[in-house]
């Protein structure tokens, strides 16, 4: 499954995605601005089946200016994880954008998208709040979650909202292909 993820800099896209993989070993105080695309590849597994979903998480750059490598690397995603910051209004306005810019990408077929609010650990710093973001996400058709990668809070439940709505999918689409032969 390939999942692109997007939003602004500093969010903590490359954080979420790093503290998934490694499985809560690799949090970094400082990391250095994501410039292009890094992939990482890690096998999840889907709930009450014996499947699992292989995914191929594309982190790119927050930045404007890289921007227009990343869409050629973003052609035909599986997935979309969009992440903001709860703590900044104007990555949260941004989504947006990047979902746009995503979708574009998906010769318009609905795929799987999850919308990430990062940094719930800056409680007193919020400046969305959830209801208001899930509803959000609702209207784009994504599914919603909040997490803190600092303190290793729900790193892992993007992941498995995605690995579990893209094995659905699959399914789904075997079980069509089934009923047409």
């Amino acid at each position: 499954c390939k999942c692109s993820h997007a939003g602004d800099s500093a969010v903590g896209k490359t954080a979420l995605t790093q503290m998934f993989c490694s499985d809560g070993a690799h949090f970094q105080k400082n990391y250095t601005l994501t410039t292009g695309v890094e992939l990482l590849v890690k096998t999840v597994s889907v709930p009450e089946t014996s499947d699992s979903v292989e995914l191929f998480i594309f982190d790119s750059a927050g930045k404007e200016l890289f921007s227009e490598m990343m869409e050629k690397l973003w052609e035909q995603p599986n997935a979309l994880c969009i992440i903001y910051d709860v703590t900044n209004e104007q990555s949260f306005s941004n989504c947006a954008k990047w979902l746009e810019r995503l979708r574009a990408r998906t010769l318009g077929m609905h795929l799987p998208g999850v919308l990430v609010g990062n940094k719930t650990d800056l409680i007193g710093r919020r400046a969305v709040e959830q209801k208001r973001a899930e509803e959000w996400a609702e209207i784009q058709g994504l599914q919603y979650c909040e997490t803190s990668v600092k303190e290793m809070e729900n790193v892992e439940v993007p992941f498995h909202i995605l690995a579990n709505s893209f094995h659905q999918l699959y399914r789904e689409k075997v079980e069509t292909f089934h009923s047409l032969v």
